[in-house]
């Protein structure tokens, strides 16, 4: 990113030496991603981040084919869930599919729905943000290939952490984002499939295959295409170490934390997000100062999704699954950067907040 931060100011959209050195960048960048997801360059749009991502494809394959049904869950990330809410303000009808007690999508209920209303547009996150439930992706767009359905996936959170071979998926778009792994913050991408068009969201400019008006973030695209680069290169040693920190912490919390539980599928790791765990608290009066007593240690985490920690409001994602609960709540999520010293870290924190005497 650093030539272009400090050397190359070019704008890319401008046909001189400067501007074209830039767009080459770019266009680097685009066929980079391309090649890591196995589809080609021109079905990779840059924007700002996840957000506009879901957006643009949901709003937009609404709009191009005229689709009246749209079929979700309650549990989606509210750049989705607030999405499909405004659109039934203009006539489209909002299904929810059924969750099993651990959160995982009805595959069976999902077909009802497909059968039901054919043409549909269906919006599923690969893996969920807060409890980390993993979706099976291939499955769900047979599915909804059969049922001629148009499939769009949030996949903020598994892109660059799992393999995503767009030729394998029978998928439409799909959103990223590029802080989720490791690049910089205020850019993402869509990716669209070139099968199955729809129509401009963002008006403007002929950027991004007049798909997207406005000048391109180019530091931020380059720093993007490098840090994914980076995540496939490296993601078999990355993986293999994250889930031996998430299974330690879940051990640790075990054994310091009597009546400890975990929200959703989280404590599995064959089924949940390596990166994510979400962890079920006793009822206590230490739970509603859990993440200020964390904080003050220096130790970084939520109480549900970071993209609204700062909010009053509780998780909607426990508010579903757990509607009566009155357990705590708080969600730890790992990287390459984190340590078998900081967990221990954290396990003795927590068993010093609830005072229990941690076990040597």
């Amino acid at each position: 990113m650093k030539p272009f931060l400090l050397e190359d100011f070019g704008n890319p959209s401008s046909t001189h030496a400067h501007g074209r050195k830039v767009r080459a960048a770019i266009e680097s960048s685009r066929k980079k991603i391309a090649e890591l997801l196995n589809c080609t360059p021109g079905e990779i749009i840059f924007t700002s981040g996840g957000t506009e991502a879901d957006n643009t494809i949901i709003r937009s394959a609404i709009e191009t084919y005229s689709i009246k049904h749209a079929i979700s869950t309650p549990i989606e990330h509210h750049a989705v869930i607030h999405t499909l809410e405004n659109l039934q303000t203009q006539g489209v009808e909002l299904h929810h599919v059924k969750l099993d007690s651990k959160g995982h999508v009805d595959l069976s209920h999902l077909e009802e729905f497909l059968n039901q209303f054919p043409g549909s547009l269906v919006s599923l996150m690969h893996a969920n943000n807060e409890i980390g439930n993993l979706l099976d992706l291939e499955l769900v767009g047979r599915l909804c290939e059969k049922y001629k359905a148009y499939l769009h996936s949030d996949t903020v959170q598994t892109m660059g952490h799992y393999l995503h071979d767009l030729k394998k998926i029978k998928i439409h778009g799909m959103a990223a984002a590029a802080h989720k792994f490791h690049g910089p913050k205020g850019v993402g991408f869509m990716y669209l499939n070139k099968d199955k068009k729809i129509r401009q969201f963002m008006h403007g400019g002929a950027q991004e295959r007049n798909m997207r008006g406005g000048t391109e973030n180019v530091t931020g695209i380059i720093g993007m295409a490098k840090a994914l680069e980076i995540c496939y290169r490296e993601m078999e040693a990355h993986e293999t170490y994250i889930r031996n920190l998430k299974w330690l912490m879940i051990n640790r919390l075990k054994e310091v934390l009597p009546g400890v539980s975990f929200h959703g599928d989280s404590e599995n790791l064959d089924r949940s997000l390596y990166t994510v765990l979400n962890v079920s608290l006793p009822e206590s009066e230490e739970n509603e100062m859990l993440l200020f007593n964390l904080d003050m240690q220096g130790i970084s985490a939520s109480g549900g999704s970071a993209c609204s920690s700062g909010a009053s409001t509780g998780s909607h994602v426990l508010g579903a699954l757990y509607p009566n609960s009155k357990r705590g709540a708080v969600r730890f999520s790992f990287s390459k950067f984190n340590t078998p010293e900081e967990i221990d870290q954290v396990a003795n924190k927590l068993a010093e907040i609830y005072k229990v005497v941690v076990k040597a």
